[in-house]
């Protein structure tokens, strides 16, 4: 320590108040730097943390949540409180979706022309809604005679050279688009319109939600064995054991509680969601294995596309719909 300078009690004062000033912002300095490391090692091990939840799950977690939040809180808006606005929702998300796998097939070499394709799709939306069954289906066979159509003109105007397989492989692709998103799609828009359907509705996604959260959480803790290893490397047994288990529970809680159902009906709709979804889930994989892709599009963060985030929902839409019609 200094010695004491020497001179008037007002120097000594004024020596021992900068002394302590400083011993203070040396003190302060070491907190703020201890505080730093803190945060910076936290910072670390969460980054590290979600780094093997990523490479686990195959997404990234916290990205995923937030835009499920976000998507899910405008879904139960609509559905609560305006049913046609559910319509603009499914339309946009249904616009979304058939762009983007239209999009992935043309990479993978077959021509679908992507604008017509969108507008085709969206005309399903709302035909399912306001004239129900028969009207879906008859605008599906519609839709899918105008894709012929179309790309048939674009080979007379453009003069392209297209083979007969090659012809026949766009058609098949671009009806497998408008099968797979839009008329799928549209049991969730008929399943609403029916009295009472958007709890329904409300209760089927629920049953996504919880079927997806389940087989996470199972398969990321006890997952061992394979599901279908070709397919989706990560999805295991453990881990659909997991989701269905957890859909019964949530599908008889919905039932008795949401849609006025007896309590053994929760373990068929929960049960069979869970089947339809984890189906739905497969069925992408698959299609993105066959183009080589690990997601079909980059949109929707933590997601990869729309078609990664719907794959469950647009088969569980026409299950939920067929339940319905069974039960209701």
């Amino acid at each position: 320590m200094p010695d004491r300078p020497e001179g008037t009690p007002r120097r000594a004062s004024k020596w021992r108040m900068r002394s302590r000033r400083a011993e203070l912002e040396a003190r302060a300095s070491a907190a703020r730097e201890d505080i730093r490391a803190q945060i910076a090692a936290t910072r670390a091990q969460l980054d590290a943390t979600n780094e093997r939840i990523e490479a686990k799950a195959g997404r990234n977690l916290p990205r995923a949540i937030g835009f499920g939040l976000i998507l899910g809180l405008s879904m139960l808006f609509s559905l609560i409180v305006v049913k046609a606005f559910f319509m603009i929702m499914a339309g946009a998300i249904v616009a979304f979706t058939t762009f983007e796998l239209a999009s992935a097939l043309r990479f993978a070499g077959r021509d679908v022309p992507r604008v017509a394709t969108v507008v085709l799709s969206l005309s399903i939306i709302p035909v399912a809604f306001f004239f129900g069954s028969s009207g879906a289906w008859l605008a599906f066979l519609s839709i899918v005679v105008a894709l012929a159509l179309w790309r048939s003109g674009e080979i007379l105007v453009t003069r392209q050279r297209v083979t007969r397989g090659d012809y026949w492989a766009d058609l098949g692709a671009g009806t497998l688009i408008l099968a797979y998103v839009p008329f799928l799609g549209s049991f969730a828009v008929l399943l609403t319109a029916l009295p009472g359907g958007e709890l329904w509705t409300l209760s089927f996604l629920l049953l996504v939600i919880a079927t997806d959260t389940g087989a996470y959480v199972s398969g990321l803790n006890f997952g061992r064995h394979p599901m279908a290893p070709r397919i989706s490397p990560k999805k295991t047994w453990e881990g659909f054991i997991g989701s269905v288990l957890v859909a019964i529970v949530v599908g008889i809680l919905l039932a008795i509680f949401l849609i006025g159902m007896p309590w053994w009906f929760g373990i068929v709709f929960g049960a069979t969601i869970a089947l339809s979804a984890t189906m739905g889930d497969l069925a992408e994989s698959l299609i993105k294995r066959d183009l080589g892709i690990k997601d079909i599009s980059t949109w929707l963060p933590g997601h990869g596309g729309f078609l990664d985030r719907v794959d469950s929902v647009l088969p569980s839409a026409a299950v939920a719909y067929g339940l319905y019609a069974l039960f209701a």
